[in-house]
């Protein structure tokens, strides 16, 4: 059996560490921040994870849980903006930093967001 990203940068554990990083900074980040409604922002923290452990190779979960990820169509009902984009980034980024990865998984993982986070964007002014 092939071991998947998942399994080679430590599974759940990684992957775990690197949302709860991002969403530590999204706390601190008013702009983020108010893209989310609700108070406690632990049921986006799961959701995210969940929807990178599977596109890595780890449980399918997510989609059990909620269907077929269609990424675009989930946040086409927000206005997402390139400075939305770039503050989303900062603090992936920020997590990523957190992982202490090699430099292949570390820049897979990098490409992925940055390419993702740029395919989000639908609204070009603030």
């Amino acid at each position: 059996m092939t071991n998947t990203f998942y399994d080679e940068v430590g599974g759940h554990a990684t992957f775990e560490k690197l949302v709860r990083e991002f969403y530590r900074g999204v706390e601190g980040d008013p702009t983020l921040r108010a893209l989310y409604p609700e108070e406690d922002l632990g049921p986006a923290e799961e959701r995210l994870r969940g929807f990178l452990e599977q596109y890595w190779g780890g449980p399918t979960t997510y989609s059990q849980e909620r269907g077929h990820p269609r990424l675009r169509m989930r946040h086409m009902p927000f206005r997402v903006t390139p400075d939305q984009r770039d503050r989303w980034l900062l603090h992936m980024m920020a997590g990523v930093d957190s992982l202490e990865l090699d430099a292949a998984h570390d820049a897979m993982l990098r490409d992925y967001l940055t390419r993702a986070a740029y395919s989000m964007v639908n609204a070009w002014e603030d």
